[in-house]
């Protein structure tokens, strides 16, 4: 049997590069706190809320925790942690679009 050759990675990156980052996920911070504020329908509030956090899990998990440089594996297991997540809110929706709401009374 053929010895194989395992070459490890790294992939340092320069501080300059995490306190961009760190920029980036302050921004996108400060557009969530804004985009509460603002009087949105709430299906349109919930998809701006969704897309800003799925936009800065994407970078963190990118950036931080270096799926950017690794192998194959690794992105198939974080695009099939992203599928997981798709698959529950669609139940979460399917629930919550298939309940008859009624106003309670008194409230």
């Amino acid at each position: 049997m053929a010895a194989h050759s395992h070459e490890e990675h790294t992939h340092a990156q320069r501080v300059s590069f995490y306190a961009k980052t760190l920029w980036v996920l302050m921004v996108l911070l400060v557009v969530t706190v804004w985009a509460g504020f603002l009087k949105l329908p709430d299906w349109l509030g919930i998809a701006v809320a969704l897309t800003i956090a799925v936009t800065k899990a994407t970078i963190v998990i990118m950036n931080f925790m270096h799926v950017r440089f690794s192998s194959k594996l690794a992105w198939l297991f974080a695009g099939a942690g992203f599928f997981w997540l798709i698959i529950m809110f669609a139940f979460a929706f399917a629930d919550y679009a298939s309940r008859h709401w009624e106003p309670v009374q008194g409230w």
